[in-house]
């Protein structure tokens, strides 16, 4: 039988988990979450997290399962996700993975090979570095040396960063060439959809977007979290609107200048998304004029897998 794997991708707020969910209710199956956020309990207005509704009633993996202060990394990631995918297939289910994470998605479509040495010396210095100079010295240097990770994160993304530039630093090639270079065999066979929206008509549902997350009480959300004790320097809180959101509560700008800010790192997120997605060539794109092509969309993809 062959091991079919739906994979939706897109940008932020471009309507991914309202497809996964129609997908995951046709196909009595069952959603493997690849975004790196989700997964942190108490994130769940800055992420758009599902709803509890929709969490009943189709199962979610990799959401609400780590505290926002234990660690994971994508390694972590693909392990575990395979084995999900494995135990789905052995009850006849098609999984369903959806998510804007672009190393994730990678991570499960193609593998991800990391068998570089560390160097404590240099990843040290590097880290002195970060300290005195901040995450966006890091980047820049990363920028300079392999331009091609470099658009793959983000600077605050600092851990990956380090490892991006230690990885040059010893072999003299970028991350992402080895990645490129040894992909993983697998007897999967993934069917990629990706969600199209014109930028600007995107840029105006992050933005609709951003405000619903404000009324829905962000601000709260995140004094709850800096309230029980958590660090305001996990990685889990280095995240698009929390980041912001602390910033404003340690009185840096206004909440209406915090609000710009996600609207602005928002659209700039969305923007790395697609660069990255769209050099995917194995991926295939709908056009989406508005929230109402979601459904056919939906329903296009199930006929592709109910004949």
């Amino acid at each position: 039988m062959e091991k079919r794997v739906i994979v939706i991708v897109g940008p932020t707020c471009s309507g991914k988990t309202s497809v996964s969910l129609i997908l995951a209710q046709k196909l009595g199956t069952e959603i493997i979450s690849a975004d790196s956020r989700q997964i942190y309990k108490l994130l769940s207005i800055g992420t758009a997290k599902p709803t509890s509704d929709e969490i009943t009633s189709i199962k979610h993996h990799f959401v609400d399962s780590l505290n926002p202060d234990e660690d994971f990394n994508v390694s972590k990631f693909e392990i575990e996700a395979l084995k999900i995918i494995d135990n789905l297939h052995s009850l006849n289910k098609i999984p369903i993975v959806v998510g804007g994470s672009g190393l994730y998605i990678r991570a499960i479509v193609d593998g991800l090979w990391n068998d570089v040495d560390t160097d404590d010396a240099y990843r040290k210095e590097l880290m002195d570095e970060k300290e005195k100079f901040g995450n966006q010295f890091l980047y820049e240097k990363l920028v300079i040396c392999d331009p091609k990770s470099a658009e793959t994160m983000l600077p605050q993304n600092w851990k990956r960063v380090i490892r991006a530039l230690e990885v040059f630093h010893i072999t003299g090639k970028s991350l992402v060439e080895f990645h490129q270079e040894h992909k993983r065999e697998s007897d999967l066979e993934f069917y990629q959809f990706g969600l199209n929206w014109e930028r600007e008509v995107l840029y105006k549902n992050i933005e609709t977007r951003v405000d619903e997350m404000i009324d829905a009480g962000l601000v709260d959300e995140v004094k709850s979290i800096l309230s029980a004790d958590y660090s305001t320097e996990l990685n889990s809180l280095n995240t698009v609107g929390y980041k912001e959101v602390i910033s404003h509560l340690n009185v840096e700008y206004n909440l209406e200048r915090a609000i710009e800010l996600i609207k602005r790192n928002t659209r700039r997120f969305a923007k790395r998304q697609m660069t990255w997605f769209r050099k995917d060539k194995n991926i295939h794109w709908f056009d989406v004029q508005d929230k109402n092509d979601i459904e056919e969309i939906g329903k296009s993809i199930v006929l592709k897998f109910n004949t």
